[in-house]
């Protein structure tokens, strides 16, 4: 019984304080154990399947995206394509022409002039491969005659003959070309369905013009169609400028080249120099490898010799044109620095390859000219150091005048500490 009266009077002892920490806390593990039956919080499902949709939707578009690349690239290509030829269709339709019949005549001119020059090209092509053909023999003789002249050596042209037609390289190459002709039809086949995709959409994309300004305003309130209408109307005008420009630098590039080739007695050197100024400026990354490697081969058939003057002569001009023409004529027709072009190019290269760098300075160009209705501007003040000259005023922080405060206190030190009297 005592004990009983021990133990009564020590629960009632117990101050309330030491009561309440024994009382699990909310959220504590032991606070969850004592509560078996709690539930899930009824927005955790929701959020589970909201986060769920959101992860498939996006590998569903990313993947989508991927899928269409090539073809958002088509139909980008073909609204610059649009925006280039519009002038010309705008022209038209004023003076009464239907504006789908007046696309259909710029398109033709422009097929009629490709088709045109594309055979005139390959007529003149073929001609010097069976030249090259015809004379190979004489190629082979002089070159063996070289080699035993200069090498003491006693080579035939039947052996080398029989050497070639006998070699593995040879085997090897026959069958590797065998099999990759498929390869190049297979390509061909898509570069003409690519031509006519990008043709088509270009076409509607003219012909239906205000059609399409007209769709894309009337979803948007007025000050935003206004908006909309000047950034198309700026990016025609410097489409057009950037177009101009190639072709001013394509006229220069193809009287250079001819004079050149005129002056070496290259033949087709009229259409030699329409092809290196229409592939050097209109194919962007290779076009100057494509346009040269031409003419030194049709160089090559008249003299060897010739070949490497215009091979000089296609370096120093490239050199010419990227430093000096390019620069000049892109920042007059297009209104942007040249060092804004060759950094959008760079750009556009890496983002999109040859026909990122081919659409980049028109795009550049159009976003510089848009936004720059919102950049607020202010007068420069008359401070001469906005000219490059800086001003030299009393008690100046030069490196210079640094230096000669630094010589004139030790000047002024060392005698001070070897007699033991300050300067008066």
């Amino acid at each position: 019984m005592v004990s009983t009266d021990e133990d009564g009077r020590t629960a009632q002892d117990a101050s309330p304080a030491d009561t309440a920490d024994t009382t699990p806390r909310a959220g504590s593990p032991a606070a969850g154990a004592a509560v078996p039956g709690a539930r899930m919080p009824r927005w955790l499902p929701r959020a589970m399947v909201l986060a769920l949709a959101l992860v498939a939707a996006f590998q569903l578009g990313s993947w989508a995206f991927h899928q269409l690349t090539g073809l958002l690239i088509n139909i980008l290509i073909a609204f610059f394509l649009a925006l280039a030829i519009e002038p010309a269709v705008s022209w038209m339709a004023s003076r009464g022409m239907r504006r789908g019949f007046a696309t259909f005549l710029v398109f033709l001119g422009l097929a009629i002039a490709v088709a045109g020059f594309i055979t005139l090209l390959g007529s003149m092509l073929a001609g010097q491969i069976i030249k090259i053909v015809e004379d190979f023999p004489d190629y082979l003789d002089s070159v063996i005659n070289w080699v035993n002249h200069t090498f003491h050596t006693e080579l035939k042209r039947v052996d080398v003959q029989e050497g070639l037609l006998h070699s593995d390289w040879l085997r090897k190459y026959a069958q590797n070309s065998a099999a990759g002709a498929l390869d190049v039809s297979g390509q061909v086949l898509g570069g003409l369905f690519q031509l006519l995709t990008i043709t088509l959409f270009a076409f509607y994309f003219a012909a239906d013009g205000p059609r399409l300004r007209r769709t894309l305003c009337s979803v948007l309130p007025p000050a935003r169609q206004a908006e909309v209408l000047r950034a198309w109307e700026i990016a025609v005008d410097k489409t057009g400028g950037y177009l101009y420009s190639r072709g001013v630098m394509a006229l220069i590039s193809g009287i250079a080249h001819y004079i050149l080739l005129e002056a070496l007695g290259v033949p087709y050197a009229p259409v030699l120099g329409v092809w290196v100024g229409l592939v050097s400026q209109f194919i962007p990354t290779i076009g100057t490898y494509l346009a040269g490697a031409l003419p030194m081969l049709i160089a090559f058939t008249v003299n060897p010799l010739y070949a490497v003057w215009v091979l000089v002569f296609v370096v120093i001009y490239q050199q010419f044109e990227n430093y000096m023409l390019q620069p000049k004529l892109t920042s007059k027709s297009v209104d942007i620095h040249p060092a804004v072009a060759f950094g959008s190019v760079i750009a556009g290269t890496a983002l999109l390859g040859a026909v990122g760098a081919l659409i980049a300075i028109p795009a550049v160009a159009t976003l510089q000219a848009f936004l720059s209705a919102y950049v607020k501007r202010y007068d420069v003040t008359d401070d001469p150091r906005v000219q490059g000259h800086r001003r030299r005023g009393t008690g100046g922080s030069g490196p210079l005048t640094r230096a000669r405060r630094l010589v004139r206190r030790l000047i002024w030190q060392r005698p001070a500490e070897g007699s033991g009297d300050t300067p008066s």
